[in-house]
């Protein structure tokens, strides 16, 4: 077991990222963005000096957080756009040797109903992804986020058993903050517990996140909810911990607090000493979170 995170929360630029790794004591980053460009759209300049400042820190980079099929795409358009994306990102997980990157299964279809959202076409469209990535030996994650496999864990669970050697990453309060699409509506919240153990035996990476559901945003991509502490919120991430390490899990917990900066909300900003100050706390207070449960269960 091993600990990352997206250090682009930390910092903008790879310097300041590698520091707040090195600062936690880590020896892994999950790489995102640099000075607010994905790590798949920098100039090759930009990527020599990830490689570079990284090679001399030597930190490692568990996976690649990339836009590929997000919740930003809309699987009515054209694939062009996420085909080149991978194709760029192959060589330089390649450089950076690493295995895995983030995807995910198109933003949801607002205006249509949760069961009529063109599922053979995000089937077809996600698996065209991972098999690029397979043949390079890497492997392509689903994250649910604000996407199709997001909408409630019967929608991941379907994408699993239609795109051949799919595999996960489970972010904690992914689930927590948003209406589970599979019940009637009113849609209700989901809760991070019954997703997280229906998905289990799929789950390759997690991304520990915690936060409370505010209420629903009609059409927006995201819904209304606050971010916390780790174990403070509505995620269950103390209990996920303790279950996935109970079993025996041995791969990564990569932090994402977004409690300074969240990606998809540029309302939510902060001077710069308190995004480093605020990345740096959440990974002590989860690494003291995993060493408690971890003498609660005499790991």
């Amino acid at each position: 077991m091993y600990y990352t995170g997206f250090a682009d929360e930390a910092a903008d630029g790879i310097a300041g990222q590698t520091r707040a790794i090195q600062d936690l004591g880590w020896s892994h980053i999950e790489l995102r963005s640099v000075d607010g460009k994905n790590i798949t759209d920098i100039s090759d300049d930009a990527f020599k000096e990830v490689v570079d400042t990284l090679g001399q820190a030597q930190i490692s980079v568990n996976a690649f957080g990339s836009t590929i099929c997000n919740w930003g795409k809309s699987v009515l358009e054209p694939m062009d756009v996420n085909l080149q994306e991978a194709e760029r990102a192959i060589p330089r997980m390649k450089a950076l040797g690493t295995r895995y990157i983030r995807i995910m299964s198109f933003g949801i279809l607002h205006d249509r109903d949760p069961e009529d959202q063109f599922f053979e076409k995000r089937v077809e469209s996600v698996q065209q992804i991972v098999d690029m990535f397979a043949a390079e030996g890497l492997v392509a994650l689903h994250e649910n986020c604000a996407n199709y496999g997001g909408m409630g864990w019967q929608f991941t669970k379907r994408l699993l058993d239609h795109v051949h050697g799919l595999r996960l990453i489970y972010d904690t309060a992914n689930s927590a903050t948003s209406l589970d699409r599979s019940k009637p509506k009113p849609y209700p919240v989901q809760t991070s517990w019954e997703f997280y153990k229906h998905i289990k035996p799929y789950i390759e990476h997690v991304h520990i996140k915690d936060g409370i559901f505010k209420g629903e945003k009609p059409g927006e991509v995201f819904e209304d909810a606050s971010y916390v502490w780790p174990g403070e919120g509505d995620a269950d991430v103390r209990r996920i911990v303790k279950d996935l390490l109970c079993s025996g899990y041995d791969k990564g917990f990569s932090i994402e607090p977004h409690m300074s900066v969240v990606f998809h909300d540029d309302s939510v900003e902060s001077s710069v000493d308190v995004r480093y100050q605020t990345f740096i706390e959440y990974g002590r207070r989860f690494s003291a979170l995993v060493e408690e449960v971890k003498t609660e269960i005499q790991i």
